[in-house]
């Protein structure tokens, strides 16, 4: 997923700078980061930052419901799942990691 409104390739411009001060440490951690995924830290930093907020502000959607259609979407959520085969092998099946 490409974090909203910083690619390149979308026309977007960057002409805000963001300054932070870290540890020699933190540096190093996420230039050793950038590295490995071939990016600047620049890059690495923004992508990574903007990927987060979108994370936290998806976690703060909420919706409203009418008193009905709360009562309805209340039941969906209580009902108990149905049965799926497929799912119960999975989860019986043990990982390669404990075989």
């Amino acid at each position: 997923m490409q974090p909203t409104g910083i690619s390149e390739s979308h026309g977007k411009t960057r002409d805000i700078n963001i300054n932070i001060r870290v540890k020699r440490t933190q540096r190093d951690l996420i230039d050793q980061a950038a590295e490995l995924l071939g990016k600047s830290r620049s890059d690495f930093m923004l992508e990574t930052a903007c990927r987060e907020a979108e994370d936290v502000l998806l976690d703060q959607c909420f919706f409203t419901l009418d008193a009905a259609a709360f009562e309805k979407f209340q039941a969906l959520l209580d009902k108990p799942p149905s049965e799926n085969p497929r799912l119960r092998k999975l989860i019986a099946t043990p990982a390669p990691w404990e075989l």
